[in-house]
């Protein structure tokens, strides 16, 4: 049975040193830091929270810093890239805009009828700009969608369309390679994955510039718990749910080896912040309030663009 899951929640990656990481998601890549928080497994380093004004689900881009963190590089059984949705008119002003800034870009493409700008961060991880008809002015809307580089694209589409309710939207091939694009139902803000299978593609090293987890919308916990329940029966192995302070989270390895997680809208990132405070002091879950002179003496300092 499909659930119409309305599209990406948020993006976790992993950053070896934090400031580079910082500087080129709020600078160039202007998104907000909405939220500064430790990882809760290992709470002597940041996980940091970038995304739209209000931290929309569907905007969420989050990382993990490991300062040494030795390279990564994508492969099968992982994520290739995430991209962002731009208005198509503002396309040319982006790629000038970051060429100034000394982005490293890499050749434009065309996909699916759309303008593709993939480019690099300080790490090394690929992500994408895609001019989207319909938007307006030059600002970003959230994402627009993942890439998700598998051997078999076959299981993995059968899960996201018969239990997440997504749809098969097109499918391109290429010298080597092919795309079978997927889109969740209503069309909105991040409803669109991508899963490509090339050949020769290296195999998946985890590390700096790598993509850790990809997680999906759910609307509210009832909607997480008949996932969790549907994705059960379909044979996939998924942890209870657990409290990340800003959402509730599910996990279960994809049948491709790609970690995906299902995540709640609500809290929300203003839950322990105003709105307009968003990013702007270290939040700590429950647990580790008592240790916060510790955790911070441990933590880097961090020094947010305007």
């Amino acid at each position: 049975m499909s659930h119409h899951v309305p599209g990406l929640h948020h993006v976790t990656a992993i950053t070896g040193e934090v400031q580079p990481n910082v500087d080129f998601y709020v600078g160039p890549l202007r998104q907000r830091l909405v939220k500064k928080t430790v990882n809760f497994d290992d709470p002597g380093t940041y996980h940091l929270y970038y995304g739209n004004a209000e931290g929309a689900p569907g905007t969420i881009l989050t990382f993990f810093p490991f300062a040494g963190a030795r390279q990564g590089r994508a492969g099968h059984g992982m994520t290739e890239s995430f991209a962002y949705a731009v208005p198509e008119t503002s396309l040319d002003g982006w790629a000038e805009r970051l060429r100034g800034a000394g982005v490293t870009l890499l050749p434009e493409e065309q996909r699916f009828g759309d303008r593709v700008l993939p480019l690099r961060d300080p790490d090394g991880q690929k992500l994408e700009l895609v001019g989207t008809a319909g938007l307006s002015g030059d600002a970003d809307d959230g994402f627009h969608s993942v890439t998700l580089w598998l051997r078999d694209p076959g299981p993995t589409a059968r899960i996201l369309t018969t239990v997440f309710g997504y749809e098969e939207a097109g499918h391109e091939s290429a010298a080597g390679q092919e795309r079978l694009r997927l889109v969740a139902k209503g069309g909105g803000r991040a409803s669109v994955v991508d899963l490509l299978r090339v050949d020769d593609a290296p195999r998946a090293q985890p590390g700096a510039g790598t993509i850790h987890h990809v997680a999906f919308r759910a609307l509210d916990d009832a909607m997480q718990n008949d996932l969790r329940e549907a994705l059960s029966v379909a044979g996939m192995q998924v942890t209870p749910q657990i409290d990340r302070q800003y959402f509730n989270a599910i996990y279960f390895r994809e049948p491709g080896g790609i970690l995906f997680e299902v995540a709640t809208d609500p809290p929300g990132f203003a839950v322990d912040e105003a709105p307009e405070a968003l990013g702007r002091s270290l939040k700590l879950p429950p647990q580790y309030e008592g240790i916060r002179a510790r955790i911070e003496a441990s933590l880097p300092p961090l020094r947010v663009p305007e």
